[in-house]
């Protein structure tokens, strides 16, 4: 689910009154590679290419899209990603991506899948509900009243049975199933299949994005949080769909709204995890979403205080009826799940929190918004500037601050052998992908203990990075003696985006006591800049102007790469590297929104974002 209760509710209400993508031991993921299919190969995986696309997608299939004015299908969904121009909602607002996406994956709600859909269509039995009168009412308020009901017993799991009518479910499930395959364009454009089980638990986030491989083997239902809100259930179901043939993955929802249980060391019942909980979740769960347009969920302040960049695109709620903040950041946030896992390995049990990440869109619209200066927001109804950043009549403040700290939505990178499902799906599970909060930034690292600077130069970098060390989401491993791998690195800007200010390098690590650490490590940078005193490298500038939403690209750099070692790497701790690469400061989506409609800009978000980019990472274990 994507906002809470009470904002879906509202915003329909007055939605219906106002507008009618070695040793070197490298390591494979478990088992689950081995359900992949056949995966065709280039020459060579030096020559894999960079594709972007989105795996969180919904239409107005999905119900909370259809009550916040979305009516868009999967067809105009694929017809968006390539470019084409749609009309995602009923206020006659259209909308055109800027840069096409390779691939796209829709993935709507297991839950009341295309019930509401059907309430539209005279004569059928979802029409004859009672409670279809109340939601389809020209009287906001009685919508509201019924929508609130709806959410309020999805999130209890009470929903009314009649709701989950696994006739139209199917029926439903089956016809997306074929849209998939219509759209599907080997080489060129790759289309998946999707759903989201969205469980909440006392409102808090615990959804997952499965995604199949190919549709030959598909069960006849998705999995719902109304079956089972415990992600071990889901996990349970997918072993059994996957002995049966079918291939499929989970990647969990953006953390940031979870308060905290989204990396919980217990299980769904409180009791302690086990080795064989831990090896379901890996076997099941190769990605994390770790940006969309709910926020970001890398870090938090607190989580992180001697980070200077962790406080970006934070989307501080949780899922509940009221206006509420999170009120528990632990076990919600990547950073903290990836150091937390090491612990966990040392343990015995296994890393269950060893995930590669990608970032996404979350739309509600069939058409994502990741581009800052073309942003549409999230549901249908948000089409409107205004709406997006002054909410509807009557619409409490608080929930107004949430709509404006919607977040512009993420890209999900893969380095992928070629443009079809068997080479993204393989990539996906060996975690050779990346994250951006939107724009086409290119980022690539490779780590090894026999890689040098002359590598990261060579013409046939990737080719050393792949013979001489792991990609991202890779795993190298060590003894006594061992030296401080080298990892080489590289960022392309997005030619349409702006430059890049630096590039760093995230560390967690587990010392020989056992004690948990992070650090951030600034190894490229544009400009003549040096590290201060402190350590910290001074910031890049900025060039935006305020007044006119614009920015120059005279500062910054168009490509950064560097061949970095850790200096102070200790062949006996365990430890995690991801990079993480910044650009120059641009316009927030709201600042591009208040200059086109002549209105002061928000004082609840900044003005200004630096767009980033997060490679997957690499860990590194002592033998």
């Amino acid at each position: 689910m994507a906002i809470r209760p009470s904002i879906l509710a509202l915003l329909a209400g007055l939605l219906l009154a106002a507008c009618a993508r070695e040793n070197q031991e490298a390591t494979t993921v478990p088992a689950i590679a081995t359900t992949s299919p056949v995966e065709a190969t280039t020459a060579s995986p030096a020559d894999r290419k960079a594709y972007f696309g989105a795996l969180h997608v919904h239409t107005s299939i999905s119900f909370d899209a259809f009550t916040m004015g979305t009516r868009t299908m999967p067809e105009d969904a694929f017809r968006w990603a390539k470019g084409e121009t749609i009309e995602p909602g009923i206020n006659g607002v259209k909308t055109q991506l800027g840069t096409p996406y390779d691939f796209y994956i829709v993935s709507e709600h297991a839950e009341m899948l295309g019930s509401f859909q059907e309430m539209q269509t005279a004569g059928t039995a979802a029409s004859k509900l009672p409670i279809a009168k109340r939601v389809l009412s020209s009287d906001g308020a009685v919508a509201a009243a019924a929508f609130t009901e709806i959410l309020r017993d999805l999130n209890s799991g009470t929903l009314d049975p009649a709701l989950l009518d696994p006739k139209i479910a199917r029926t439903t499930w089956r016809s997306i199933a074929d849209v998939v395959d219509k759209y599907y364009e080997p080489g060129k454009f790759t289309t998946f299949l999707g759903f989201e089980w969205t469980s909440s638990p006392d409102n808090e986030n615990l959804h997952r994005v499965v995604v199949f491989g190919d549709n030959k083997v598909l069960p006849d239902l998705p999995f719902s949080s109304q079956d089972s809100p415990d992600p071990a259930a889901l996990w349970a179901w997918m072993d059994a769909q996957r002995a049966k043939g079918s291939v499929l993955f989970a990647a969990p929802h953006n953390g940031n709204s979870s308060n905290g249980r989204m990396f919980e060391q217990v299980k769904f019942d409180g009791s302690p995890i086990d080795a064989d909980w831990v090896k379901a979740r890996v076997r099941n769960e190769p990605l994390y979403e770790i940006t969309q347009i709910k926020g970001t969920s890398e870090t938090f302040p607190s989580l992180s205080p001697n980070d200077e960049f962790a406080n970006f695109e934070l989307w501080d709620f949780t899922l509940s009826a009221e206006t509420q903040r999170a009120t528990k950041h632990a076990g919600s946030y990547a950073r903290q799940a990836l150091i937390d896992g090491l612990e966990i390995e040392a343990r015995g049990l296994g890393n269950p929190f060893k995930y590669g990440f990608y970032g996404d869109n979350d739309t509600h619209a069939a058409a994502g918004s990741n581009e800052e200066f073309n942003h549409t927001g999230k549901f249908g109804i948000e089409m409107i500037p205004g709406v997006r950043l002054k909410g509807l009549p009557g619409m409490p403040a608080g929930q107004v601050e949430q709509v404006r700290k919607f977040s512009s939505g993420g890209l999900a990178g893969v380095w992928a052998d070629e443009n079809t499902r068997p080479a993204l799906y393989s990539a996906m599970l060996r975690r050779e992908t990346f994250a951006t909060s939107g724009t086409f930034i290119r980022v690539r690292m490779f780590g090894g203990f026999g890689l040098t600077e002359a590598d990261l130069a060579a013409p046939d970098f990737a080719a050393r990075g792949y013979a001489r060390g792991v990609p991202m989401g890779g795993d190298l491993k060590g003894k006594p003696g061992t030296p401080a791998p080298t990892f080489l690195i590289r960022a392309l800007k997005d030619p349409k985006s702006a430059n890049l200010d630096r590039i760093q390098v995230v560390k967690g690590w587990l010392d020989s006591a056992g004690q948990k650490h992070e650090k951030v490590f600034d190894v490229a940078w544009a400009g003549e800049r040096k590290p201060g005193p402190d350590g910290k490298l001074p910031a890049i500038g900025n060039t935006v102007d305020l007044k006119t939403a614009t920015y120059a690209n005279t500062i910054g750099a168009a490509e950064l790469a560097v061949a970095w070692s850790d200096p102070e790497f200790k062949p006996g701790e365990r430890a995690v590297y991801y990079v993480r690469v910044l650009e120059i400061p641009t316009p927030r989506w709201s600042t591009y929104d208040a200059v086109r409609l002549k209105l002061p800009l928000p004082k609840d978000v900044p003005p200004t974002i630096q767009e980033r980019a997060w490679s997957s990472p690499i860990w590194y274990t002592p033998s």
